[in-house]
């Protein structure tokens, strides 16, 4: 997991990763400045180590020297042994009002050159009339950008074609969507897409995934929108895959914080919804696809306030495993590599009533099984020790039109901690934080937070496989082999762990419970050079 340390007042922002020689390369926003954008490494995938960063915003003048925004690292495909990182820039000149794509490149992926361009070179191409007379008296006559002029190798940074999409900033938004470059090969075609809007229907509705096709080296020139779903305002954060001979794009939605994706048999035709294309739930964002050794890997940043996702809990989960269904849907399931954080078990055998008075043992039977019963109202069983970060794995199965959940990190006294409903008649689970306030506040007293919920869908409406991750501050339930749950909550950090029962009977099989070592970051830096 990786975020920034809670005293600097930044954030991470957008993520981007590429695995190459064994090694996962971080590339990320830092939130809220966008000076830079910051380079980390990883053997694992969960630890990570900051090293120099990438690039950083231009010298004053130049086309990027207000803000860095989202970047998608790839291998050059015309030159062996080589990357390209294109990105985000916005300028002063525009007051951050245009955005545009540029391009660096690298031998190692820790020294980044940009190809960048001269002012006089866009000069008049898009700044409307009054932008020009605003900024007349604020800005040099003559281009003041100190780097070099432009690549002849190359034709960034690139602006949105008119023909297609949305380009003026006299039109009735007054700023231009263009960014979040990601680029997609295909045999020995190439494309570059990118958050941008059509410019006609509703205006709130125009979101798009524009596209370019690499025409030489470098060279991109625009082509109709990949996708417009005439949904959204933005399509963000675009990533396309091809897998088991299906067209799959990813991308995320401004509006419910969620990651969404479309399916194709070809790129050239409409792409189709299944019932369900919500891929993370709320709070889950910027996800980006990373091909390892192992397969496709989901990364993505999650934010606590979808208000402001600047502010400093932003944390990058651990990774997703991407793969699809039999049906041909998307699913996400847990990384693999969290089981080598595993470093114990605890004794599944007997659960005791949570209630004090109550300490009732409920044990195993000699098949391995437990029954939990509730004949009305609530009841909770935990095991006699604590576990903190854990992974819990157990069938349920649900005798009664009652309901069951887990709960963790269980104060015995106040009973504050987390708890986790399933309803396994609806496919529903919902993530929820009660806590205690101070005495003598009144109402304030119940701090109850309904932190996340996700849906799943079985043809079994009574029994489900069950696995419940707690890892540090990350929270992640998967059901029936499928990810339903993943955040980030840090209030409570201790305590009881045990399942809960309401007006039903819950047998549970295979339940076990196993320890894992406390998530690291390492916050020191280590010099590429």
């Amino acid at each position: 997991m990786f975020g920034e340390t809670s005293s600097s007042r930044k954030a991470i922002g957008d993520v981007d990763v590429v695995y190459h020689d064994g090694l996962y390369h971080l590339f990320h926003l830092v939130l809220p400045n966008h000076d830079f954008i910051a380079h980390a490494i990883s053997d694992n995938a969960i630890n990570w180590r900051r090293v120099d960063n990438a690039i950083y915003i231009g010298n004053p003048g130049s086309w990027d020297d207000l803000m860095l925004w989202t970047m998608h690292v790839t291998p050059d495909p015309h030159q062996p042994g080589l990357w390209r990182m294109f990105y985000t820039g916005l300028s002063r000149r525009e007051q951050g009002l245009i955005q545009r794509l540029g391009m660096a490149t690298s031998a190692d992926l820790y020294r980044w050159k940009k190809s960048s361009v001269d002012w006089q070179d866009l000069r008049g191409k898009s700044d409307p009339p009054k932008i020009k007379a605003a900024l007349k008296d604020l800005v040099p006559t003559e281009s003041t950008n100190l780097e070099s002029p432009i690549d002849s190798n190359s034709c960034f940074p690139l602006s949105p074609d008119p023909k297609f999409y949305e380009a003026a900033l006299d039109g009735e938004r007054g700023w231009i969507s263009f960014r979040d470059p990601f680029y997609f090969r295909d045999g020995d075609r190439g494309w570059l897409l990118a958050a941008a809007r059509v410019d006609h229907g509703p205006l709130v509705r125009r979101g798009c995934v524009a596209a370019m096709e690499e025409t030489k080296p470098n060279h991109f020139s625009a082509v109709q929108p990949l996708h417009s779903p005439h949904l959204y305002d933005d399509v963000e954060v675009p990533n396309l895959i091809k897998l088991s001979d299906e067209y799959y794009l990813v991308g995320s939605i401004r509006e419910d914080a969620k990651i969404r994706y479309w399916h194709a048999d070809d790129v050239n035709q409409p792409w189709k919804n299944y019932y369900d294309n919500v891929l993370l739930p709320q709070g889950n964002y910027a996800g980006r696809i990373c091909q390892d050794d192992k397969g496709v890997l989901l990364f993505n940043f999650y934010t606590q306030n979808l208000a402001d996702r600047t502010t400093c809990n932003n944390l990058m989960p651990p990774p997703k495993r991407l793969c699809v269904s039999e049906n041909g849907q998307l699913k996400v399931t847990s990384f693999e590599g969290l089981v080598d954080q595993i470093s114990g078990t605890i004794d599944t055998r007997c659960l005791s009533r949570l209630k004090a008075n109550q300490r009732e043992s409920f044990c195993q039977t000699g098949q391995g099984t437990l029954n939990l019963a509730s004949e009305a109202g609530f009841q909770a069983f935990v095991f006699d020790d604590e576990a903190n970060s854990f992974r819990l794995r157990a069938k349920f199965s649900l005798v009664g039109n009652g309901k069951c959940g887990l709960l963790f990190r269980i104060d015995p006294a106040s009973h504050d901690g987390y708890y986790v409903s399933l309803d396994l008649m609806k496919g529903l689970a919902q993530f929820r934080s009660w806590g205690t306030g101070a005495i003598g506040s009144g109402e304030n007293m119940m701090q109850f937070r309904s932190l996340q919920s996700g849906n799943w869908f079985s043809s079994d409406r009574q029994s489900a496989e069950v696995e419940l991750i707690s890892f540090g501050s990350y929270h992640e339930l998967s059901i029936d082999g499928s990810i339903v749950l993943s955040l980030a909550d840090a209030k409570f950090t201790e305590g009881l762990l045990g399942i809960y029962v309401e007006t039903a009977t819950l047998d549970i099989e295979r339940l076990t419970v196993e320890t894992m070592t406390e998530p690291t970051q390492t916050d020191g830096h280590l010099s590429s050079g």
